[in-house]
């Protein structure tokens, strides 16, 4: 895990995040809803903050982590794996946590917390459904809004979920610190969708994720895992190479479903990435070797994703864009981006 700060710093000391500045998105409804929170806090029998599994230590508000703790509370790793697997294990975890609670108040309010984008919203409509099998309500049942993009709630909701007992949830907007305490962690945060995309730029985002795969060595490791997938799809061509592109173009023909598709995209932005890693003959341990490996894995990118080329425009804006969306959506495969104590990792 050593290994993982290390790349994680190097690669927000690179040069193309110099010229971008200090990552902060603290705008106004953050500052009223931090106020907020702090004083329902008070109120609260229950708290469930949720973090992103990706990053549980830099997904953690500092500033509320003193009035937190002094809580009945649950931390909730929420988007292990990016499809939620451990979605029921968790909410198995919550419904022990709510009958303990319930014998102990007639009376329930749960509220729930973290930075944005965290899936908090999700979790309490996840939370409904169970209310819902539980504990009968007699009122309409309301629905957190859940969106893809941060920033979505703005306003502290309320929300019953069960009449006998009273269960009530808060659903309360991602805030963040006011001043993000530095750049490794709020490349993290814009990475895993918690910050804007307009605040950093899609594209300084999407050249620290490939900094970070590439000084991971990962486009290397997915050259055994495209190797596996050809053979049992039984196409020619090495895994890396152009017979391997070649094979998934002449698949995407035959096949319609949106799914193989992705399948097929995914495949082929592997591939590619592999075979840039694998031809690269300059020296990625220095910065300006990286930065070529870089900009030359977008331009191979932009074919990928048959994004035109405009004369006289250089950036990588629609690249890094579809990039970004294959990478949150946990197509690319699982990551945690932050090193983890030893005590957490056994």
């Amino acid at each position: 895990m050593r290994g993982l700060t290390r790349a994680g710093k190097r690669a927000s000391e690179m040069a193309f995040n110099a010229g971008g500045g200090v990552i902060n998105w603290f705008p106004g409804h953050m500052a009223a809803a931090s106020r907020a929170i702090r004083d329902r806090l008070k109120l609260a029998d229950l708290v469930i903050e949720v973090r992103d599994s990706r990053i549980p230590l830099s997904s953690a508000n500092e500033d509320l982590q003193p009035v937190l703790s002094a809580k009945r509370r649950i931390l909730a790793l929420n988007k292990k794996d990016l499809a939620n697997p451990n979605m029921m294990n968790l909410l198995g975890l919550v419904e022990l946590k709510l009958k303990e609670a319930i014998l102990k108040e007639p009376t329930l309010l749960v509220m729930v917390v973290g930075v944005p984008n965290v899936g908090k919203s999700a979790l309490i409509n996840s939370i409904h459904r169970i209310a819902r099998s539980r504990f009968p309500v007699n009122d309409k049942i309301k629905r957190a809004t859940v969106g893809p993009l941060p920033g979505v709630t703005q306003d502290i909701a309320g929300y019953k979920i069960a009449s006998q007992p009273s269960i009530y949830v808060l659903d309360t907007p991602g805030v963040l610190v006011p001043s993000i305490p530095d750049m490794e962690t709020g490349l993290k945060l814009a990475l895993t969708g918690a910050v804007k995309d307009s605040v950093v730029g899609e594209e300084r985002i999407a050249k620290y994720l490939l900094s970070l795969l590439n000084i991971r060595k990962t486009p290397l490791h997915w050259e055994r895992l495209l190797h596996r997938r050809e053979e049992f799809d039984e196409e020619p061509g090495h895994s890396c190479g152009k017979g391997s592109r070649d094979s998934l173009r002449r698949r995407k023909r035959i096949n319609n479903s949106d799914a193989l598709y992705v399948q097929d995209l995914v495949m082929e932005v592997q591939a590619t990435l592999c075979s840039t890693a694998m031809e690269f003959t300059g020296n990625i341990d220095e910065e300006t070797g990286l930065e070529s490996l870089i900009d030359a894995q977008l331009l191979a990118l932009r074919k990928v994703f048959r994004i035109p080329h405009r004369p006289l425009d250089e950036s990588h804006g629609p690249t890094a864009k579809k990039l970004l969306t294959l990478f949150r959506a946990g197509k690319l495969g699982p990551f945690v981006l932050d090193d983890l104590p030893d005590e957490i990792k056994q």
